[in-house]
């Protein structure tokens, strides 16, 4: 089994409803398993200290999660357009994976919840692949080829799995923004099963030709 790592943070859970989803989708491509994670909340001095462990639900993600993982699907609520801080200070703090080129070549994807339809959907999405390509990563979309895409009057868009949670958060996840966060899920699993069979064959390449003792063509 291969692993994809789903990364989110969520406030009032409907990223966390997309990331699930997502992983249903990455489980249904054989030899794929989700790992689910989160990242904490940032702190002020006014608050309470941090826990170094959630109460409940996916556990805080590592850099180790990262580097063990095949791909990545990162997800954030949008904040004026643009990641929450609390997964902006993760990603910041991956420098010493970009110095070693640990997540070059792995494919990767993002999703998001905004509370109004206009809200910044689509360029918090943009944000959140502008890390990746930085550290080599193959970013993935949704092709058109997904016929909610077109059909959707909520979430969903080409740059990655989307949610209008509503003003009041409470909107729940409808069945065109759920076949899409699956779909998204999928395909990113699809990809990774693509690349490192492609790896593998070029790390021990078949024998041929004079290589194979034969003469050449």
């Amino acid at each position: 089994m291969k692993d994809i790592l789903v990364l989110y943070y969520s406030l009032h859970g409907s990223v966390k409803q997309l990331a699930q989803h997502l992983a249903h989708g990455v489980e249904s491509v054989p030899g794929m398993r989700a790992r689910v994670r989160t990242v904490p909340k940032l702190m002020t001095e006014r608050d309470t200290p941090a826990r170094q462990v959630p109460e409940e639900g996916a556990p805080f993600a590592s850099h180790a999660d990262m580097q063990e993982c095949v791909a990545l699907a990162l997800g954030s609520p949008t904040r004026f357009g643009n990641m929450a801080a609390a997964m902006k200070h993760f990603l910041d703090g991956t420098s010493g994976l970009w110095l070693n080129g640990d997540l070059v070549d792995k494919p990767a994807c993002v999703f998001t919840s905004t509370a109004s339809l206009h809200g910044g959907q689509e360029s918090t999405l943009l944000s959140m692949m502008l890390p990746l390509l930085h550290h080599g990563m193959i970013v993935v979309g949704l092709p058109y080829a997904n016929p909610e895409l077109n059909q959707t009057r909520s979430g969903g868009t080409p740059y990655g799995a989307s949610h209008w949670a509503g003003p009041d958060g409470r909107e729940p996840i409808t069945e065109a923004e759920r076949k899409l966060a699956f779909a998204l899920g999928k395909r990113l699993a699809e990809t990774a099963s693509l690349l490192n069979v492609a790896q593998r064959r070029s790390a021990h390449p078949s024998p041929s030709g004079e290589e194979a003792g034969g003469l050449p063509s």
